[in-house]
């Protein structure tokens, strides 16, 4: 005869193991989960970096070309002093948007495992409910 049967203490036995293959069930999909977003994440960030250089490097040659071709359109005149003035207000005021717009991105990217969090908080609420 086995003791734990004698105290009654099988079912027990068998909830705790039960439970504790369910916990190591739902800790290996937190962790799937995790490297799926990671992966998803890091991905993001690679294209992010290389639009950046690439946009930040077609930008300068496009706005020296325009600047240029303004410049050149107004130089004879009089208000030459005028619209080199203006284009320069005018290229800080679309680097000022280009910066919010990248602070955006930045702050969007800056909450990852969003999916992943969420889990584990709803696992952390059955699991004080449990208790």
């Amino acid at each position: 005869m086995n003791l734990t049967s004698l105290l009654g203490l099988d079912s027990l036995v068998e909830r705790c193991r039960l439970n504790l293959t369910e916990a190591a069930m739902a800790a290996e999909d937190r962790v799937d989960l995790a490297h799926l977003e990671w992966r998803q994440h890091k991905q993001s960030l690679q294209t992010l970096t290389v639009l950046a250089i690439v946009l930040g490097a077609l930008t300068v040659v496009v706005l020296m070309v325009l600047t240029l071709a303004v410049l050149v359109q107004f130089w004879d005149g009089e208000h030459r002093t005028l619209v080199a003035w203006l284009l320069a207000g005018g290229w800080v005021v679309i680097w000022a948007l280009g910066l919010w717009r990248l602070m955006a991105a930045v702050k969007q990217l800056s909450s990852p495992f969003r999916l992943t969090r969420h889990e584990l908080k709803s696992d952390w609420k059955a699991l004080k409910e449990k208790i």
